[in-house]
């Protein structure tokens, strides 16, 4: 689809040299919220790591932020990468260093040089997720609900069209994982994408949305109750 920010037609997904998805079709627009959901070994974090060009795409048509992932050179990696925003399960701050350093060096290490202007960004991104007066804080001292704020902050450092979210209240309690998910319904509302991996379902339920199923080395779109495919 011309205007899609992820397209994948015929597209086979692999896990090292195995197909783990054959034939993936799937496009996301702006504005979209598409969960995946699925088993445990079906293939749901491989696709992802297509779609940030950690694994490569051998077969099919695939296409990211307008990057072709057949033909993507890895200089042109870095570039892909900073049209997407990447929450983990497990957060990944660098625990040497502040939440302030943390966001900085992200900034820096795509391209920004004007310090003010870095500061600023920074700024902004804190006060967006609810986190302003915790830029001086090291990782350790947050709690998880909070580093996990901090990292939806570092994914949308330079408002992404996308934000992939691989199973983001994994390591939560109910009510912090509430929050979280408040939050990415929020950026989502005004207008980010968000591609989310989880396996709760009762999250799909409470923020409805697209829904692919990973099964049987298949990833299709579903316009039911995914808990009758699963």
């Amino acid at each position: 689809m011309e205007n899609a920010l992820i397209h994948f037609a015929g597209a086979d997904i692999i896990n090292g040299e195995s197909i783990v998805i054959y034939g993936l079709d799937m496009d996301v627009l702006k504005g979209d919220l598409v969960y995946i959901v699925g088993k445990v070994g079906t293939g749901k974090t491989s696709l992802i790591r297509t779609i940030t060009a950690e694994n490569k795409l051998r077969s099919g048509e695939g296409c990211v932020c307008g990057y072709d992932l057949r033909n993507l050179r890895k200089r042109d990696i870095p570039f892909l990468r900073r049209r997407l925003g990447v929450v983990f399960q497990d957060f990944q701050l660098l625990n040497d260093r502040s939440v302030e350093d943390n966001l900085s060096f992200v900034l820096k290490a795509t391209g920004w040089k004007d310090a003010h202007k870095i500061d600023e960004r920074i700024a902004e991104v804190l006060d967006a997720v609810g986190m302003s007066t915790k830029a001086h804080k090291m990782p350790h001292q947050l709690s998880g609900g909070e580093q996990q704020r901090i990292a939806i902050a570092r994914a949308i450092l330079n408002s992404p069209e996308v934000i992939i979210a691989d199973e983001p209240t994994g390591n939560l309690d109910k009510e912090t994982a509430e929050g979280i998910l408040k939050l990415l319904s929020r950026l989502n509302s005004e207008g980010t994408a968000i591609v989310m991996v989880t396996h709760n379902l009762s999250i799909v339920e409470r923020y409805p949305g697209r829904v692919f199923v990973c099964a049987d080395e298949r990833c299709k779109e579903i316009d039911n109750d995914p808990k009758s495919k699963i």
